[in-house]
C-alpha cells in the first residue's frame, strides 16, 4: 500500500512470507538497498536458517534479528552495491550472543561505510534511539576508512514529544558523504569536532569494533575568550544582581495582582 501509495513499481513476490524463510527474490542483486526493518526482533529465527548462505559474517543469535537484516541487505547487493538500513542504536555496540562477533567481521572485511546516529524522539511508534548503517559491497573510495557522523543535535522538536530531520539537515549529511567519498561534489572533506571523523579500522579495532559516532567524534571546539577570570567574574555578578533585582520586581508584582482579587499575603 505505501509503494502503491506513492506510484513506486514494485514485485513483491508470488505470494505472502517471511523475507528470511521464505524468501521472494533469492536471486536479486541489487544497486541500492533502503530498509527501516522492525528493531530486535526476538522471534524471528527458523531452524531452517542454520547454515544459510547470507551468513557470510557469522550465524546472527536468535534472539534479535538486526545483523540478520544487515547481512541480508549485504547479500541482496550487487558487488558494487550501497544499503542503508535504519537499526536500533544497540546494534552499534551490542556484544551479546554472536553479535559483537559479526560486527567485528564486518568492519574487518572494510563493508561498514557510513555510522550516523540519529536525534531521539524521530518516530511515532517507538522512542527507541536510531541509528543508519550505509554498507558497501565493495567500496571505490575510503577503503580501510568509516566516516562516523554525529547528527543528534541536528534534530529539531516539531512537537512536545516529536522531532524531525529537516531539509538543510538531511542536505549537509548528504553533502558531507559525498564529500568524504570524494565524488559528486566539489567540497573538500574535513573532520569536524563533536560531528564527523573518518576513522582507519585500526582504530575502530582499538575500541572493540564499537560503532558509536560519539566514541570517535569527540567535543565540539569551543570558542576562544581571552577575557581573564576577574572581569568575566564582574560580568557574571553583575548579571546575577540584575537578575536578583528583576525577581524581586516581579514578585512584588505578583503579590500586588493577586492581593486585588482577595487573597491574603
Amino acid at each position: 500500500m505505501n509503494l502503491a501509495l506513492r506510484g513506486i513499481d514494485f514485485n513483491l513476490g508470488r505470494e505472502p512470507g517471511d523475507t528470511f524463510t521464505k524468501n521472494q527474490h533469492p536471486d536479486l542483486r541489487a544497486d541500492f538497498v533502503v530498509a527501516g526493518p522492525p528493531f530486535n526482533i526476538s522471534d524471528w529465527w527458523h531452524g531452517s536458517l542454520e547454515g544459510d548462505s547470507r551468513w557470510v559474517y557469522g550465524t546472527p543469535p536468535q534472539g534479535n534479528a538486526n545483523y540478520a537484516w544487515l547481512q541480508h541487505m549485504l547479500y541482496h547487493l550487487k558487488s558494487d552495491g550501497r544499503a542503508g538500513i535504519v537499526l536500533a542504536n544497540g546494534s552499534m555496540s551490542s556484544s551479546q550472543n554472536s553479535e559483537g562477533q559479526i560486527r567485528t567481521a564486518m568492519v574487518d572485511a572494510d563493508v561498514v561505510e557510513v555510522m550516523i546516529a540519529l536525534p531521539g524522539q524521530l518516530f511515532f511508534n517507538t522512542q527507541i534511539p536510531a541509528c543508519l548503517w550505509f554498507l558497501a559491497k565493495t567500496k571505490t573510495t575510503r577503503q580501510g576508512e568509516v566516516l562516523f557522523i554525529d547528527a543528534r543535535k541536528l534534530g529539531k522538536m516539531i512537537s512536545r514529544v516529536q522531532c524531525e530531520l529537516n531539509d538543510e539537515a538531511i542536505t549537509r549529511i548528504a553533502n558531507l558523504v559525498k564529500a568524504w567519498r570524494g565524488i559528486e561534489t566539489e567540497s573538500t572533506y574535513q573532520d569536524i569536532p563533536g560531528f564527523c571523523r573518518s576513522v582507519k579500522l585500526a582504530e575502530i579495532a582499538e575500541h572493540g569494533h564499537v560503532l558509536t559516532p560519539g566514541r570517535y567524534v569527540g567535543a565540539e571546539e569551543v570558542e576562544d575568550n581571552d577575557e581573564d577570570f576577574a572581569t568575566k567574574m564582574t560580568t557574571l555578578t553583575e548579571k546575577l544582581g540584575e537578575q536578583m533585582a528583576k525577581g524581586t520586581e516581579l514578585d512584588q508584582l505578583i503579590r500586588q495582582k493577586l492581593g486585588g482579587l482577595g487573597y491574603d499575603f
